[in-house]
């Protein structure tokens, strides 16, 4: 039990710093810009998807945690969203370092992320043009959620008390979870998705979605055991976000919307997995 608190603990306070960013670059946009000024940046959201899915190769959950409190201001496109979320690398990069993974196959893994975040990330922009409804959100609402006044407040009281009551649920819902899957046990997880090659990539992206840094370990492990195939791999891989759905669900009132944006990832995740193990691709 003291190792799940130690773990949960230094997880949750590795995203303090992009958390912190993320809630000031909402503050200051929302009370330092004109709206010309905040037009302007959303329409730069154009190349989101390409500057996102190239943030979200670096380790580590951060930006994917940022990206989601940047959209529920609305300040990055749902394709932007997505591209990090898929690009995002977890524990995946450390582990793969750690075991001595040769270099071209870590420069493989990550770029096929890395692409299929763009990718998906620009045809979701162009699909899914910016409503009004969108343009109108921002920081207010978080402000609601969190029932703080941050018009009264500066811009870094208000953006620490937002990144307090987002630590706050994170750690309570992240040592949850650790309590879980220690309960259930890593082999038991890994154990649903052996020997089952079509039904890989639908398990692995199940597993995947679990908002915690387990998933990745679990899934890259089990690949570098040569448990799980490539497809199975990147399905489970291009899914997992780490903690980045939990603060969407958390930050976003459209409930529906973050659904959506859960089944698209999930789906895309899935899909891209599946292709992979057809055309028989092997990194």
């Amino acid at each position: 039990m003291l190792d799940i608190v130690i773990d949960t603990l230094v997880d949750s306070i590795k995203l303090l710093p992009f958390l912190f960013i993320a809630y000031v670059i909402m503050e200051y946009i929302e009370h330092k810009t004109s709206e010309k000024s905040k037009s302007t940046i959303k329409k730069s959201g154009k190349f989101g998807p390409l500057i996102g899915g190239i943030l979200g190769i670096f380790p580590q959950c951060g930006f994917s945690a940022a990206a989601s409190n940047l959209y529920a201001g609305r300040v990055i496109s749902i394709g932007t969203l997505i591209a990090i979320f898929l690009s995002t690398s977890d524990e995946m990069l450390p582990i793969l370092l750690s075991e001595g993974v040769k270099i071209d196959i870590i420069i493989k893994i990550l770029l096929i992320k890395l692409i299929v975040g763009i990718i998906f990330g620009f045809i979701i922009d162009m699909i899914i043009k910016g409503s009004k409804k969108d343009e109108e959100n921002s920081i207010n609402h978080v402000c609601e959620h969190d029932k703080c006044h941050c018009e009264e407040e500066g811009i870094i009281k208000s953006s620490i008390k937002h990144t307090i009551n987002i630590f706050v649920f994170i750690l309570i819902i992240s040592f949850l979870l650790n309590v879980i899957i220690h309960i259930v046990g890593e082999e038991q997880l890994s154990n649903v998705i052996l020997n089952k090659p079509i039904l890989g990539p639908i398990i692995a992206g199940l597993i995947g979605l679990i908002p915690n840094c387990a998933s990745s370990v679990i899934i890259t492990k089990l690949y570098l055991e040569n448990v799980i195939t490539v497809a199975t791999m990147i399905a489970g891989l291009l899914v997992n976000a780490g903690v980045g759905l939990l603060i969407l669900f958390k930050e976003n009132k459209n409930v529906k919307e973050n659904v959506k944006i859960l089944i698209l990832l999930y789906g895309i995740g899935v899909i891209v997995g599946i292709i992979i193990g057809i055309l028989g691709i092997t990194i």
